[in-house]
Order: structure tokens, then sequence, then C-alpha cells
């Protein structure tokens, strides 16, 4: 095993590991203690969470354990898990020259207030694009438990500190499913969409990273090109894995937000309203001012979720 910290006063702004995790644009981490989205205080906790993944350098199934304590994240893993967690968890973004680039509106700045250091997640490609696949009408409890579901009937299997851990399956080992297999698992209708889209990239017909480098809506265009796929999900595959900063998705939480408090964005077709919004948010890093304006409705607005 090997472990270590990263000193929370050698990045660049404020870093808040519960609100990143547990702010539903990841579905690639757990609790240790399997209190996923019981609580959403204004800032921390010192929780530990965990992550099982085949590392894209090598494939290897690996295991990163993490918990936000002293003002240090705490860490250990079966491989030396630094540099994975600047990268798993945008470490390296500078939070408050983000902040002070995107629009200053009253609902955003109270997001960035009661949330302060929640930073956008930078999850595998395929992972994320399974998540969101399953994503449509689904709280984000029921969204978690799907993929962890996956991950147990799929994945690679992981002894570490005396405990087993389940990887997200590959891609491979996700086309093997059945659809029966995957309705089991409480994906419904979206079982279909998950076989097809795990044969499509075990076969290499398509990989969602092929997205990276296009432009924005040509990126998401692309990534439509898989079942079940539509511009939503493609945007939250964008924003949440690949680096496009500037991705909004409309989902239901941000449509109310327009109706709500930003009318005139409302354009009628997605594209156009995505246009219009990410305008208002600031443009370039418009997907970070989406999710704290998700998470601040979702967590303040619905005792149901």
């Amino acid at each position: 095993m090997e472990q270590g910290f990263i000193s929370l006063d050698s990045i660049p702004g404020d870093f808040d590991l519960q609100s990143t995790i547990e702010s539903g644009q990841s579905y690639m981490w757990s609790r240790d203690d399997g209190r996923m989205y019981e609580e959403t205080p204004a800032y921390g906790g010192t929780a530990w969470y965990y992550t099982a993944f085949s590392r894209p350098t090598n494939g290897e199934p690996s295991v990163v354990r993490v918990r936000q304590h002293d003002h240090r994240l705490e860490w250990e893993a079966t491989f030396d898990a630094r540099d994975a967690l600047v990268q798993l968890l945008r470490l390296d973004d500078d939070l408050e020259a983000i902040i002070s680039e995107t629009v200053d509106d009253s609902l955003v700045r109270t997001a960035y207030e009661t949330y302060r250091g929640m930073r956008l997640v930078r999850d595998p490609p395929f992972p994320t694009l399974i998540s969101f696949i399953c994503s449509a009408q689904m709280r984000v409890s029921r969204i978690h438990g799907m993929q962890r579901a996956l991950a147990r009937k799929f994945g690679d299997t992981i002894k570490f500190d005396g405990m087993t851990y389940h990887a997200f399956p590959t891609a491979e080992q996700l086309a093997t499913a059945t659809e029966s297999e995957l309705r089991e698992l409480k994906l419904g209708y979206r079982a279909p969409y998950v076989a097809s889209t795990a044969k499509m990239v075990a076969a290499g017909e398509a990989h969602p990273e092929d997205a990276i480098g296009m432009d924005y809506e040509a990126a998401r265009e692309y990534l439509t090109r898989f079942v079940g796929v539509g511009e939503k999900v493609a945007d939250c595959v964008l924003l949440f894995s690949l680096g496009y900063l500037e991705a909004v998705p409309l989902d239901t939480w941000i449509r109310g937000a327009i109706a709500d408090h930003y009318p005139e964005c409302d354009r009628g077709s997605y594209a156009e309203t995505s246009r219009a919004i990410r305008e208002r948010f600031g443009g370039t890093y418009a997907g970070y001012a989406q999710t704290y304006v998700f998470h601040y409705l979702r967590a303040n607005e619905s005792p149901s979720e």
C-alpha cells in the first residue's frame, strides 16, 4: 500500500472534497461509511472516499482512498496516487481565477459562497459516458447505485488493505453483458443503450475521448453517435471528463434556473438555449457556474434527493 498527503495550501484556491464528490457530477466515487448523498453541509466533512478504476497508463485495476483532514488531502492507494488525484479532482485548477471570470450574478454568487471549494471532476471517459447514459430521469443516489451494481457484476475485483473493491468495468467487460442482465441491475429502458454503447467502444467503432480537440459544439455532436446519448448527456461527458469547461448541461435544475432567473436565455432549442446560458454564465468557465448552481438548487430545494 502506498500513502501520502497533498497539502491544500499548495493548490490554487480552496478545496472541498465532499461537495466535489457528492454534487452529482461524478458516480465513480463512494463513501467508506456508505452514506453517499445523505447530507450536504455547506462545507466539508472528513469521510473517507474511494474509487476503483482501470488506470489509463497500463490498464491495471487500482484503488484510491482519500479524505480531507487538517487542511490536507490524505490518501492511500494501490499505487502512487498523487498525480492521479490532481488529475481526477482538478487540483490544478486555479479556482479563484475561474470564479473571478464567471458572471457576477446573485444566484451564482450564492452557490459559490455556499459550496466554496467545490471543483469539477475529471473522471475517466468511458465510465462517465455510461453513468450519464444511466442518468435520465433518475435521482443522483439511484444513478450512483447503478454504477456500483455494474462494477460488482462486471468489473475487476481488487483486494486492498483487507477490503474487497470492484473497479468500474472496461468497455470490453461491459460489452459481454446481455440486456436482461442489465435490466436485472435496475437499468430499465437504459439497458439496451448501455449494452450497445459498450459494444461500440469495445469494437473500436468510436471512443468518447476522440472528441478531445474538437470545437465544443462539434465535440458534443460527435458524442451523440453513442446509443442513448443526446445533447444533455454529451454535455455532461464533455464537462465532467473531457475538459470542456464551457459546457452547460441543460438538466431539469438548470432549465428551472433559466425559467426562474434567466428567462431571456430560453431560445426554444437545446443548442440555442445552451449558447445563451453559456454566455450568461461567462463563456469559458460556464460549466463551473452550472455545476455550482445545480448543486445549490438540488441540495437546498429538493428534500427527495
